[in-house]
């Protein structure tokens, strides 16, 4: 079976950078244009309603919110709906892609309600079909944050309704509410071979990132750093005509702004190549970047994986890479590995193999046979 893939975001302002992306306004390097004309809305828009950046906004301005939205408050939450892209295969060859279309609408109704919404956009013009959904996060009830009276002598206010709308996404991303979405999600998906990843596993995360590296289906951030790299290079060139202008008011100054636009001018150079590079090749930077953290985030994980490659060098299946990062040990009567440093094969026999932490570095672990460091051995 493979997993289901369902990630929330926060989208900042009215998303339109993501709304371009998503009815692709601006094609993004890694969709095939052959395939776009596939992609389609699952919802259709209220009359007059053209777009996701306006169906956004009629949904907040009809929902009967009293209070008022500050400039900075979330409007709306991304929903990406995937699975692993060998079962998504299998869904769409078998002729089952419209009705799993069908089931994600639905649970999305279910689990966020049905005005709330407004969107869901299916890409298939991308190695992986998935769905990029959008809910305006519109809640009824008391604020989970509601502060609490601790002075029985202060004034009291007249409380607003407990139904009365509101505009809160926090109420909608609460942490218990993230996993209940998972669960729900992986049980609604599991009529199609999905299931939902081992909670808290170091491997479901690993798996994850190598599925989002894969699919390309993280750009929003990288669009992010795009924009300001552009942005960059638009106050840079402002700057660039500022100084010639200074250099026309004041010859005096002549050589000292000289070298001043020389230097914002290699500035402008640097930021320009930074936003090619960007353009032409941001998924594997996005994918460092990530990288990067998790290793951060999870020291062992970078030596976790070194070990791992080093076990696939030598000849080890998946399957026994995953039971030795369980902490179980592999025995065999016989056992044939290749030596990378030696680039032949050795035989052993009678073999325990199992990985374990250096005791004088436990960040750092070794790959044992027979209690030997295999290093060692050969």
């Amino acid at each position: 079976m493979g997993y289901v893939v369902l990630h929330l975001d926060k989208a900042s302002g009215n998303d339109a950078a993501m709304s371009a992306h998503i009815e692709r306004t601006i094609e993004p390097k890694n969709a095939d244009k052959s395939r776009t004309h596939l992609n389609r809305e699952l919802l259709t828009f209220p009359d007059g309603i053209t777009n996701r950046t306006e169906v956004i906004q009629q949904r907040i301005e009809t929902a009967g919110i009293k209070r008022k939205i500050s400039h900075n408050q979330v409007r709306a939450i991304r929903i990406m709906l995937s699975g692993s892209p060998e079962e998504m295969k299998h869904i769409e060859d078998n002729g089952q892609l419209n009705n799993w279309c069908n089931d994600n609408v639905d649970w999305l109704r279910q689990t966020f309600g049905n005005e709330n919404l407004v969107s869901a956009v299916l890409h298939l013009d991308e190695k992986t079909p998935h769905i990029h959904a959008t809910v305006v996060p519109i809640v009824t009830g008391e604020r989970r944050k509601a502060k609490v009276e601790k002075d029985n002598d202060r004034k009291k206010y007249k409380k607003k309704p407990a139904n009365s709308a509101r505009l809160c996404a926090d109420d909608v991303m609460a942490r218990d509410k993230l996993k209940a979405y998972q669960d729900s999600y992986a049980e609604a998906m599991s009529k199609y071979g999905l299931q939902r990843g081992v909670e808290g596993s170091e491997a479901r995360h690993i798996t994850t990132q190598q599925f989002y590296r894969d699919l390309h289906l993280q750009n929003e951030t990288l669009k992010e750093d795009i924009e300001d790299l552009t942005e960059q290079k638009q106050e840079v060139y402002g700057k660039v005509h500022d100084m010639y202008d200074l250099k026309d008011e004041a010859q005096e100054k002549f050589l000292a702004m000289d070298e001043h636009i020389r230097q914002k001018t290699k500035e402008l150079a640097t930021v320009e190549t930074k936003l090619q590079k960007a353009k032409q090749d941001y998924e594997p930077y996005k994918a460092q970047e990530e990288l990067n953290l998790i290793h951060e985030l999870f020291p062992l994980m970078k030596e976790q994986l070194r070990i791992a490659e080093f076990c696939r060098k030598i000849g080890l299946s998946v399957e026994s890479i995953k039971a030795l990062f369980a902490g179980k040990t592999l025995t065999a009567k016989s056992f044939s590995f290749f030596s990378p440093e030696h680039n032949q094969k050795f035989i052993s026999e009678n073999i325990n193999l199992k990985i374990k932490k250096e005791q004088d570095n436990p960040n750092k672990l070794r790959l044992d046979l027979n209690d030997i460091n295999i290093l060692d051995w050969v």
